[in-house]
């Protein structure tokens, strides 16, 4: 993996090469451009951009820049002004240093890197989507196929733009948000991942996404806008698993470096959580609070994608347990000598795994993950450790 770092960075920086010389494509408008082009060719320059939200946005904004006579820069949109693209292509650049020398760094040291790369990446995401992808709409307004086709009929004269614009500026938002998250959620595998070998591997196939779709568009813009809607596709199918990754890893975020738990005491009623694992139907990581009901079920109350109706799941009867780790803790279902996680727990409910315990009755809280294999390994090697609470 170490050797093949450089190819990544290589990768990389070709990809933004790429990059460049798709949107140098995209704003050229020549007379001899067949209708719908333009069209195809911003397709794939808001896919591309979606992946990876701070190169696509500033290379858009540089080459635009460059394109632009002197006298009308000034009036160029935010994106396309040097006060953004060069600091933006720098941390760029600073990015793919930290991934290249991703191995090389103990995990203590890389993942607060990485944690700055993922704020990063969803912060520029998010503009991007209200800010970049309506500019990119209107522009594809200018020689999309709607104003070839009314040329060609004689109406010319009509403008419906503005009809066109209220259809596709949300279209537009709604393709590049999905695949946007589809890309957050591989930064957050990336930051929930103990092991540097799989980051890199995860940025490599990010990368490898990217240079596909900048590449097919820079030899056909055709071929790379039937490219694009395939990722637009498949970012579609996997949208919620996206979005609840995405959103798990930004309330672990915040917690952790927050320090949250220091200010944090849970609620006597119901508390804020996470389903470990696919449970009547229900998918892993939703958010949902975790009560009591009248028959004294753990029940847990959520919304889909957080704003829709409220639904309720009732968690099976068993012995449950908090299992305290060494980032963040969970709540076990106890079968036997199994324990199962049923409950994710932030990173603030570290440290408050006896105040569960006291308001749903769960048995003693036991040591999981790294915690579990610290205590093994004290005992393995003779050396005295705290007593493991046992299940009641």
């Amino acid at each position: 993996m170490k050797k093949s770092l450089p190819t990544l960075l290589a990768f990389g920086l070709c990809a933004g090469i790429f990059m460049t010389q798709t949107v140098s494509a995209a704003e050229s408008k020549p007379a001899n451009k067949a209708p719908g082009q333009q069209f195809a060719e911003s397709i794939s320059t808001l896919t591309g951009v979606a992946i990876s939200p701070l190169l696509g946005t500033s290379a858009y904004g540089a080459v635009k820049y460059y394109r632009t006579p002197v006298e009308r820069r000034a009036s160029l949109p935010w994106f396309a002004q040097p006060w953004f693209w060069v600091p933006a292509l720098l941390l760029v650049a600073l990015c793919f240093v930290k991934d290249t020398a991703g191995t090389a760094l103990p995990t203590a040291l890389k993942k607060p890197l990485d944690v700055v790369d993922t704020v990063e990446h969803k912060i520029s995401g998010l503009v991007a989507t209200g800010a970049f992808v309506p500019f990119v709409v209107m522009m594809m307004n200018d020689s999309g196929p709607s104003s070839a086709n009314l040329s060609s009929m004689g109406f010319a004269a009509i403008d419906l733009s503005w009809l066109y614009n209220i259809i596709m500026v949300p279209v537009a938002m709604v393709a590049f948000f999905i695949v946007f998250l589809a890309s957050n959620a591989i930064n957050i595998l990336i930051l929930l991942s103990p092991f540097t070998t799989v980051d890199a591997a995860l940025k490599s196939f990010r990368l490898a996404v990217l240079g596909t779709v900048v590449a097919s568009a820079w030899v056909n813009p055709w071929v790379g806008a039937a490219w694009a809607l395939i990722i637009i596709l498949i970012s579609w199918f996997i949208a919620g698993w996206s979005f609840r990754l995405s959103h798990f890893g930004l309330v672990f975020i915040w917690d952790l470096f927050t320090l949250r738990r220091n200010r944090f005491m849970p609620d006597k009623t119901e508390n804020k959580l996470f389903l470990g694992r696919k449970t009547n139907k229900v998918p892993a990581r939703t958010y949902g609070k975790l009560s009591r009901n009248e028959a004294g079920k753990l029940v847990l109350n959520y919304r889909p994608w957080l704003v829709l109706s409220p639904r309720r799941l009732e968690l099976p009867e068993g012995n449950y347990a908090p299992g305290r780790g060494l980032f963040y803790s969970e709540i076990l279902r106890i079968e036997g000598d199994d324990a199962k996680t049923v409950i994710l727990l932030p990173p603030r409910y570290r440290g408050h795994e006896t105040e569960l315990e006291k308001i749903y009755g769960f048995s003693a809280t036991r040591e999981v993950g790294l915690r579990a294999m610290w205590a093994w390994l004290r005992r393995t090697l003779g050396f005295k450790a705290t007593a493991q609470p046992t299940a009641a």
